[in-house]
């Protein structure tokens, strides 16, 4: 049973795991617009719980742009939460302003008691591009300024908490092999430093990253279409390009990383399954992302997961017979 809204499209989510209950968080936009590329500038973030990621159950929106005027009046896009060892819960998440067409992207925080009503930390802003190392807006080259789609973990090397991000890096002359990992990293989730990318290339952009480890090895999921390969991935890659969600494998969590070998993990044209995310279940892997346009139509829908295998050269795979096959 896929997570559908009769009244909403839905597209990029992420997940946390509380109380033995599973929580989606994901963008959403009424199918009244009637266009559905017109959804990105008419979101909001909606929240359903599920025991089993199957059967799911609809809470509402739960959070949405700020007020005319603010840094994020226009949109709020894809985030993660995570949990502060007092308990409370921490939303970062993408934001744009109508005063700036959408087009400049920065990373938002708020805060939450109950995983569903959320306050902005002040104004909300939490991070901005600053410096040489990340590709500020360049019109006619790139079509944004690229700071979107936070994930946030603590750092396993430290005390402290680690930010990616999807970002462009400076200096690239290619415009498909500017794509980048931005890095930011904070002793309390309040302050954040901007770091250099841990990864740039191969691709325009890598979207709604998600690094994690697993039997002692460290993975970070992206998405990217076909239209956004570098020459060079392109030529790299069984099959050539398709639309859909791959990783990279790393040594740490801060790098080095690079694209994992071999065909791309979860992709198709026409797309079928976008901006994915991996869970562990505590059962094994599980792979589960939003149904974009498997027969051409956007569909707009949440889909069941599949089973996640990992070879025994580390490499992943979703599972035979699964929706990427």
């Amino acid at each position: 049973m896929v997570l559908r809204l009769d009244d909403k499209w839905l597209w990029d989510s992420w997940y946390v795991h509380d109380d033995g209950r599973w929580h989606a968080f994901f963008l959403q936009a009424p199918r009244s617009i009637e266009e559905p590329e017109l959804r990105h500038w008419n979101v909001s973030q909606g929240h359903a719980v599920s025991d089993d990621l199957i059967k799911w159950t609809h809470l509402g929106t739960c959070f949405g742009p700020a007020e005319r005027g603010a840094w994020d009046d226009y949109t709020t896009w894809t985030g993660s939460v995570v949990q502060e060892s007092d308990g409370h819960w921490h939303l970062f998440y993408t934001g744009t302003c109508h005063a700036e067409d959408g087009l400049i992207q920065r990373i938002g925080h708020a805060t939450s008691d109950d995983l569903h009503s959320w306050k902005r930390v002040g104004d909300g802003l939490c991070l901005d591009l600053s410096g040489d190392d990340y590709e500020q807006f360049r019109p006619g080259f790139w079509h944004d300024r690229a700071m979107r789609d936070p994930w946030v973990m603590r750092d396993p090397e430290g005390d402290g908490w680690l930010m990616y991000f999807t970002a462009r890096a400076s200096g690239v002359t290619e415009p498909n092999a500017g794509g980048a990992i931005g890095l930011a990293t904070s002793p309390d989730l309040a302050n954040w430093t901007l770091r250099p990318p841990v990864f740039r290339g191969g691709f325009g952009q890598l979207e709604v990253p998600q690094v994690f480890e697993h039997d002692g090895r460290w993975y970070c999921l992206f998405c990217t279409a076909a239209q956004h390969f570098s020459a060079a991935q392109a030529q790299a890659t069984p099959g050539g390009p398709v639309s859909g969600s791959h990783y990279l494998i790393g040594e740490g969590p801060r790098g080095p990383w690079s694209v994992a070998p071999g065909p791309f993990l979860d992709g198709s044209l026409p797309c079928r399954r976008y901006a994915s995310r991996i869970l562990d279940t505590g059962e094994g892997l599980q792979i589960i992302g939003f149904i974009d346009r498997p027969e051409g139509e956007f569909v707009g829908e949440i889909s069941d997961p599949d089973p996640v295998n990992v070879e025994p050269d580390g490499l992943l795979r979703v599972a035979t017979g699964s929706m990427a096959e």
